[in-house]
């Protein structure tokens, strides 16, 4: 017996939900512009409103949820990542510049070559 993956299907409730987080960070974005003649304060206070209820809508709805649950495995994935010493990452990078070096000057000469060849020998110009 072939085990097959269960698709959900959202409802149209989480469909209305997004719709209004979109629209509320929309809301927020364009009252913060129609209220320029205001307050910094009460601009970034009404984005932020905005941002907060459309937080709202999205977490209540399956794809916000989906997505919280994404970004927890994210944080426990990167937790479990070896990263380098710092003596470990300057020894890496200088090797990238050093090979970027040795084929920025590899292409310059190529291409000096190419021009010599090709202008002075070939065409015969000067």
């Amino acid at each position: 017996m072939a085990n097959h993956p269960v698709q959900t299907v959202s409802t149209s409730n989480d469909k209305i939900k997004v719709a209004l987080a979109i629209v509320s960070v929309i809301a927020g974005v364009v009252g913060f512009f129609l209220l320029a003649d205001k307050a910094t304060a009460i601009r970034a206070c009404a984005l932020v409103a905005g941002l907060l209820v459309a937080v709202g809508f999205a977490w209540t709805s399956s794809q916000g949820r989906g997505f919280v649950g994404f970004a927890r495995e994210s944080v426990r994935e990167t937790k479990k990542v070896v990263w380098p010493t710092r003596k470990e990452a300057t020894q890496i990078t200088a090797i990238v510049f050093g090979f970027v070096l040795i084929m920025a000057i590899f292409l310059w000469g190529t291409d000096k070559l190419l021009e010599v060849l090709l202008y002075d020998v070939i065409l015969g110009w000067k």
